[in-house]
C-alpha cells in the first residue's frame, strides 16, 4: 500500500517572481557603471602623474642642489686664486709687511674677508681685521687647519671656526708658503659664513625645501630659509652619513617623514643638503584627489538629476502607457499619443493600431451577431419552406427524407461559407463549385465554371447557393450528369450595373414541363427574382436546358447586408 504522495522536490518548487524596481534604479546603475571606471582610470592617471611630477622635482632639487655646491666651489677657488695671486707679491716676498698690510687691507676693503699671516709655532702676528699700528702677536685659533696646510704643503679649506678675533662664525682658507732662507709661512684667507649663505639664498628651491651646507664634523655653515643657524649641529642626518646621493631618500626625524637630497664638494668635503617634508611633495597629489572628488561629487550630483529627470520623463511615459492600456483593455478607444521617448511612442502608437483593430473586430462581432440571428430567421422560413416544398414534390417519406436531408447539407455549405468570409463576403466561384461538386466534379471538362471574381453578401450567398443545388439536383435527375456525354457550363459576366449569370446544360434531353411547381422552381423564380430583385429567364432547347439570371450588382454587394441590416431586420422574414 502506497504511503502516501512523494514531497515536492525543492527544485519543483514555483521559483520566486523577480522583484520589480523602478526605472530609476536601472538608470541610477547605469550611471554608476559608466562613471566609477572613468574616475578609477581618472586616479589611476592621477597616480601616475603624481609619479612622474614626483621625478621632475626630485630631478630639480638634485640639480639645483649640485649647482649650489658647484657654485660654492667656484667661490673657494676664487679664494685660493687670491691667495696664490697674493703669495707671490713683492712686498710679502720680501717680508715689507706694512706694505703687504696696506694693499691688502685697500683691495678686500668692505668684502667682508680678511687675510692674515700664520708662524709654524701657530701665532699670528699680522691680520687685516686691525690696523697696522695694532698689530699684536696673538694665537690662533684654527690650529687643526693650519697645521694640515705645513703638513701638506697645499692649500687647506678649515670647517666652520668661531673666530677669537672677529667673534663670528668664519671659514680659513689657508696657503702655505716657504720662502728661501726664511721660516715657512701661511698666508690665511677668512671669511664670514654669511657670504655662503647669500649663495644659497640666491639658488632656487621650491617652496617649502630648506638647504644648508654642513661641514665635514656635521656643523652648519649657511643654510636659506628655515635650514638652521649658523654654527648650530645639523640633526636631520648624521653628518657621518652625509654624501652625494643620486636622487632623495627618505627620513623620517622627530616623528616626521622627510625627502632630502645630499651632495657633497669633492675641493671642500663639506655637503650641501636639501629637505622637505614629504607632505610639501605630496599634497599637489592630495589637492588634485581632493579636486577629482569634488568635481565628482558635483558630476555625480548632475548625472543624478539628470537621471532623476530622465526617470520622471519616462515614468510620465510609463503610466500613460498604463493608462492607454487599461482602457484598450476596458475596450474604450486609444489614440496614438507624441511621447518624447521614441520607444515609447511606437508602443503607443502599437497601442492604438491596436485599439482600432480592436474596435473594427468588436463593429465585426456585432455584425456577426446580428448577422446570425437574422441568418438564424432567414434560415428558419427557408427550412420550413424547403420541408413543404418537399413534401409536396415526394410521394414516399424516405424520398421525402432524402431531399430534405439533401438540400439541407446545400444550406449548410452556404452557411460555412459564410461563416468563413465573414463581412468580407463569399466568393461566387468558390460558391458554386461547393454546391456542384458533391454532384459532380468541377474538373474543368464536364462542369466549366468560368466568370470574374465577384463577393456575394449573406443573403445572395444563401438564395445563389439554394438556386445551384437545385439546379445540380434536377441535372443528375434529368439533366447533363443523368448520362455520359453530358456537359455543365457556367458563366457569368458583368453587363452595366447587373451580373448575367447563365446556367448552360447540354448532352442531355430536356425534361418535359412539370404540372406543379417544386421548389427549385419555387427558389429560382421566387427567391432569386423576388429577394435580389433579379430576373429570371428559361429556355428549353434540344440540346438540353439553359437558365439565365440578372440581378442588380447593389442586391449582391457585401456592404449591402451591413448598411442595411437595420431595414432587413424590420423586414419580414417570408417577403425573403
Amino acid at each position: 500500500m502506497a504511503d502516501g504522495p512523494a514531497p515536492i522536490e525543492a527544485g519543483s518548487r514555483r521559483a520566486r517572481p523577480r522583484v520589480a524596481r523602478p526605472i530609476a534604479v536601472y538608470l541610477f546603475v547605469l550611471a554608476l557603471v559608466a562613471l566609477v571606471p572613468a574616475f578609477i582610470f581618472s586616479a589611476v592617471l592621477l597616480q601616475r602623474n603624481n609619479e612622474a611630477q614626483e621625478r621632475i622635482v626630485e630631478t630639480l632639487i638634485t640639480g639645483n642642489s649640485r649647482a649650489i655646491v658647484q657654485a660654492v666651489d667656484r667661490e673657494i677657488n676664487a679664494n685660493i686664486t687670491t691667495l696664490r695671486v697674493l703669495a707671490t707679491t713683492p712686498p710679502l716676498t720680501e717680508a715689507d709687511y706694512p706694505s703687504f698690510h696696506s694693499r691688502v687691507s685697500q683691495a678686500l676693503a668692505d668684502t667682508g674677508s680678511f687675510v692674515y699671516l700664520i708662524h709654524p709655532d701657530m701665532t699670528s702676528d699680522l691680520s687685516t681685521r686691525v690696523g697696522l699700528g695694532e698689530q699684536q702677536t696673538v694665537p690662533i685659533g684654527d690650529v687643526e687647519t693650519a697645521q694640515r696646510a705645513f703638513d701638506t704643503r697645499d692649500v687647506a679649506v678649515s670647517d666652520a671656526v668661531f673666530g677669537r678675533v672677529s667673534q663670528q662664525w668664519v671659514v680659513n682658507i689657508l696657503q702655505p708658503i716657504f720662502p728661501a732662507g726664511r721660516q715657512p709661512l701661511a698666508l690665511g684667507f677668512s671669511r664670514t659664513a654669511s657670504q655662503l649663505s647669500m649663495t644659497l639664498l640666491a639658488s632656487r628651491m621650491p617652496d617649502g625645501w630648506h638647504v644648508a651646507l654642513v661641514d665635514r664634523k656635521g656643523v652648519i655653515i649657511a643654510s636659506s630659509g628655515d635650514g638652521g643657524q649658523t654654527g648650530d649641529a645639523f640633526n636631520l642626518i648624521p653628518y657621518d652619513q652625509l654624501g652625494s646621493t643620486p636622487g632623495w631618500r627618505d627620513i623620517r626625524h622627530d616623528g616626521i617623514d622627510y625627502l632630502a637630497v645630499t651632495q657633497q664638494s669633492l675641493l671642500t668635503g663639506w655637503s650641501l643638503v636639501a629637505w622637505a617634508e614629504r607632505d610639501v611633495v605630496s599634497q599637489p597629489l592630495a589637492d588634485a584627489f581632493w579636486s577629482l572628488l569634488a568635481g565628482g561629487v558635483l558630476l555625480a550630483a548632475l548625472v543624478v538629476l539628470v537621471v532623476y529627470g530622465v526617470s520622471l520623463q519616462i515614468g510620465r511615459s510609463v503610466h500613460g502607457l498604463e493608462a492607454d492600456a487599461k482602457r484598450l483593455g476596458a475596450g474604450q478607444p486609444v489614440e496614438a499619443r507624441d511621447f518624447p521617448i521614441e520607444e515609447i511612442a511606437t508602443v503607443s502608437m502599437a497601442l492604438g493600431d491596436a485599439s482600432r483593430r480592436r474596435q473594427a473586430a468588436e463593429t465585426e462581432v456585432r455584425f456577426l451577431m446580428r448577422e446570425l440571428a437574422h441568418r438564424s430567421k432567414n434560415q428558419m422560413t427557408v427550412i420550413a419552406a424547403m420541408a413543404k416544398q418537399t413534401a409536396r414534390g415526394a410521394e414516399t417519406v424516405p424520398e421525402f427524407v432524402t431531399n430534405f436531408e439533401r438540400r439541407i447539407f446545400g444550406l449548410a455549405r452556404s452557411t460555412d461559407l459564410l461563416l468563413a468570409h465573414g463581412v468580407a463576403g463569399v466568393d461566387l466561384r468558390e460558391l458554386l463549385v461547393s454546391q456542384i461538386d458533391p454532384f459532380c466534379p468541377v474538373d474543368g471538362e464536364k462542369v466549366v465554371v468560368d466568370g470574374p471574381s465577384l463577393r456575394l453578401n449573406a443573403q445572395a450567398a444563401q438564395i445563389l447557393g439554394m438556386a445551384a443545388h437545385e439546379l445540380a439536383t434536377n441535372a443528375v435527375k434529368y439533366g447533363a450528369f443523368a448520362r455520359d456525354g453530358g456537359r455543365l457550363e457556367l458563366s457569368w459576366a458583368r453587363v452595366g450595373d447587373n451580373i448575367a449569370f447563365v446556367w448552360h446544360e447540354t448532352g442531355s434531353v430536356a425534361p418535359k414541363a412539370a404540372p406543379r411547381r417544386g421548389f427549385g422552381t419555387t427558389v429560382l423564380e421566387n427567391m432569386v427574382g423576388r429577394s435580389l430583385n433579379g430576373e429570371v429567364e428559361r429556355e428549353v432547347h434540344e440540346r438540353g436546358i439553359t437558365w439565365r439570371f440578372s440581378i442588380p450588382l447593389a442586391s449582391l454587394d457585401p456592404n449591402e447586408t451591413l448598411n442595411g441590416r437595420a431595414e432587413a431586420e424590420d423586414r419580414d422574414p417570408g417577403d425573403k
